[in-house]
């Protein structure tokens, strides 16, 4: 076991698998900041990202299931072409036929446990409801051209993360500044101080 799981031609699938339980301890002990259900908000737009089970799972946890699927499919694949051929199929070609194979079973998985999984997030709602809400920037400094991510709750208290630069060029926010976005540019917000004017008058500018 240990020296087909030691084998070159069997390293990428090892190397996911690996990463897999890293994240896994790291969620297990709390040092993840629950960045495995809190994650960075991304509409399914297109068939095919809906297909990869984009939207129906945080990022990082699509890609754990990514990762996983891959390692599986890797070494499962390998064992079987050791059992018939007699040898390991070269790592150039197992890791991209394994990645292929992992596209559908991850797609898969992540319906399946989209059913399962509670969230903290939605996708019910358009991002660009957003706007006109109030938030608070948690992780980096914005600035314009150097956007911070900020936690937005929703009209159900749902939170919702998103990147925000500061609307007024000469701005900037820091960590714990409460903001109020007022404009959406794609996945990027536009977003004033919490006490500046009401959002109305931002509205007619």
């Amino acid at each position: 076991m240990f020296e087909f799981l030691g084998a070159g031609e069997n390293l990428p699938f090892v190397v996911a698998l690996t990463i897999v339980l890293l994240i896994g301890a790291i969620e297990a002990v709390g040092l993840g900041a629950g960045s495995l259900s809190h994650d960075l908000h991304l509409d399914a737009n297109g068939d095919w990202l809906g297909w990869l089970g984009v939207g129906k799972l945080p990022l990082l946890m699509l890609l754990v299931v990514f990762l996983a699927c891959f390692g599986i499919i890797g070494l499962v694949g390998q064992q079987l072409a050791h059992d018939h051929l007699g040898t390991l199929l070269p790592a150039v070609i197992a890791a991209p036929a394994a990645g292929i194979a992992a596209l559908p079973a991850t797609g898969l998985a992540a319906r399946l446990l989209a059913r399962v999984i509670p969230r903290d997030e939605t996708t019910a709602i358009d991002l660009g409801q957003l706007v006109g809400l109030q938030g608070e920037i948690i992780v980096g400094r914005a600035a314009q051209g150097s956007p911070a991510k900020a936690r937005i709750r929703d009209f159900h208290g749902q939170s919702h993360y998103v990147m925000v630069e500061p609307d007024d060029p000469a701005a900037a926010f820091s960590e714990g500044d409460e903001i109020l976005l007022v404009r959406r540019e794609g996945h990027l917000f536009r977003a004033i101080s919490s006490d500046r004017p009401p959002f109305s008058n931002w509205i007619a500018r």
